[in-house]
């Protein structure tokens, strides 16, 4: 996925979640404007990917304690530099659960720009943040430094586990989504 891909990819999503319309242009126009946006050091913000990674029943989902910003959240991560948004995806859960993954579909699931705090050296910055769903090779997973724990949540009960607007909006896809395990 090069960035005229994950452009159109954008506008895929953007048709299908028309609600989303604004986020959508925010994330479009950041894509287009901006040559930096795979970069970490880019401090206005920069395209994060992360996993919906459900185990292989499809009953449950892995998320992790993420130390930095002490909240359960979904894997994922940095681009650095890699402007192909799906191999990002994969590639963070993989490293921070120890599982083998695979994509589940080539579709966007979900998108999300949110401020990430100041923190050391780093100034508050955006994360433009898109999501794939993902299904993991198998059940046990090692605990990353990036991580106090992991757990696999029943998706139906993840409110034990997050709040999260943008997790539970994920979940609500996942429901309606084509290429369910079930």
């Amino acid at each position: 996925m090069d960035r005229q891909e994950l452009l159109d990819a954008l506008a895929r999503y953007q048709h299908t979640y028309p609600r989303e319309g604004d986020t959508c242009r925010r994330f479009v126009n950041f894509v287009r404007e901006d040559p930096y946006c795979f970069e970490r050091d880019n401090w206005f913000g920069h395209i994060t990917g992360s996993a919906w990674l459900l185990n292989p029943a499809g009953t449950h989902l892995l998320l992790t304690h993420h130390k930095k910003l002490d909240m359960w959240l979904q894997l994922g991560g940095h681009s650095d530099g890699e402007v192909d948004t799906q191999r990002v995806a994969m590639r963070e859960a993989a490293e921070e659960s120890g599982i083998g993954v695979e994509l589940l579909s080539p579709e966007i699931l979900d998108i999300d720009i949110h401020t990430i705090p100041a923190r050391k050296s780093d100034p508050a910055h955006l994360h433009f943040d898109i999501r794939f769903a993902l299904v993991a090779a198998g059940d046990d997973f090692v605990i990353s430094d990036e991580s106090h724990s992991l757990a696999w949540v029943e998706v139906s009960k993840l409110e034990t586990h997050t709040r999260e607007t943008s997790i539970l909006r994920m979940r609500e896809k996942w429901q309606k989504h084509p290429s369910r395990l079930d």
